[in-house]
């Protein structure tokens, strides 16, 4: 019978200043649950609970995914938590190349590495520098690299404002060709999601539209199942992007899928700046579903001082377990 028998708080220091339409990281706090038998000590558990305050005040759903993390990695004695191709060694998840905010410079630098590194999906954290700017940049891309080549993704994080300013940016954005948009507007604006999902002609993916605090103060207890089938119903997102920590752990993340392939909803998943602790867990649970599209799996990464030990390696633009 699994305990607790310890919490340990840890600081992950990002390589670089971490930019969002939201404000910067540098550091993340996260803290580490351990269990282990109450007679058997070496049988242990570890899970990561790693709340993102300025997204999520209410830490049910991260304390959640600490819990069934933790209760995977005991139950399955290994960090190779489950029997699949991926961790098995045999087949990889394709991920995303993520672009983080910063001068016009830089992110252009850093758009240059990633396809250097193999990256046949890339994508911009946009709404933070001049939005002529970031039109540059993705003309840039597909200047040289057209979409059969590379896929481009964009995330807004709520920075367009509804109305004919977020109409007229998804317009612009439309032709180059664009795989989606995340979250283009604010979570809370049900009615103006709506219209522009429907009027859109660049497909939008729901991501912060999910997390239960900012949906008008309600909290996780009150994201019943019928909740959130009202909510892909009146909204018709072409997208969900799930964060177990956010979004109701693997259990909540698995409810979500199963609502909105009942409405013909696309999804995939990523990371929340976990460690390598909450990563490998997301990642054995995605690869329960075998994506075809890439998920949003390369936060290992960001950080100087991440949790080794894990058997995640990145080869090219998919993540192996080895």
């Amino acid at each position: 019978m699994p305990i607790i028998s310890k919490i340990t708080p840890y600081t992950l220091k990002f390589k670089f200043v971490a930019g969002t339409s939201r404000g910067s990281y540098t550091e993340h706090k996260v803290k580490f649950l351990h269990l282990a038998d109450e007679v058997d000590s070496s049988h242990i558990g570890i899970g990561e609970f790693a709340p993102l305050p300025d997204l999520s005040p209410d830490t049910s759903s991260a304390m959640l995914f600490a819990m069934e993390t933790a209760l995977w990695h005991y139950n399955a004695r290994t960090l190779k938590l489950s029997d699949t191709p991926f961790s098995r060694g045999e087949q990889g998840i394709p991920i995303n190349g993520l672009i983080w905010m910063g001068d016009y410079d830089t992110m252009k630098a850093r758009i240059e590495e990633k396809i250097a590194q193999g990256f046949r999906c890339v994508k911009l954290k946009i709404g933070a520098i001049n939005f002529a700017d970031e039109i540059d940049l993705l003309k840039r891309i597909r200047s040289r690299y057209p979409r059969e080549v590379i896929e481009l993704r964009v995330d807004a994080n709520g920075a367009f404002a509804p109305g004919d300013d977020a109409m007229s940016k998804l317009d612009t954005l439309a032709k180059l060709e664009l795989h989606s948009i995340e979250q283009p507007i604010r979570a809370g604006q049900w009615k103006e999601m709506a219209k522009l999902c429907k009027e859109s002609p660049l497909p939008i993916a729901l991501d912060e539209e999910l997390i239960p605090c900012l949906q008008n103060g309600s909290s996780f207890e009150s994201y019943t199942a019928e909740y959130k089938r009202s909510l892909l119903s009146e909204i018709k997102p072409q997208y969900i992007i799930l964060k177990p920590s956010l979004h109701g752990a693997m259990s909540g993340c698995d409810e979500w899928i199963r609502l909105a392939q009942e409405q013909n909803i696309g999804w995939w998943a990523t990371s929340a700046l976990e460690s390598n602790v909450g990563l490998n867990a997301i990642a054995h649970w995605v690869a329960k579903y075998n994506p075809s599209i890439p998920q949003g799996l390369g936060t290992g990464q960001i950080y100087s001082n991440n949790i080794e030990g894990y058997p995640l390696q990145l080869i090219r633009d998919e993540m192996y377990c080895v």
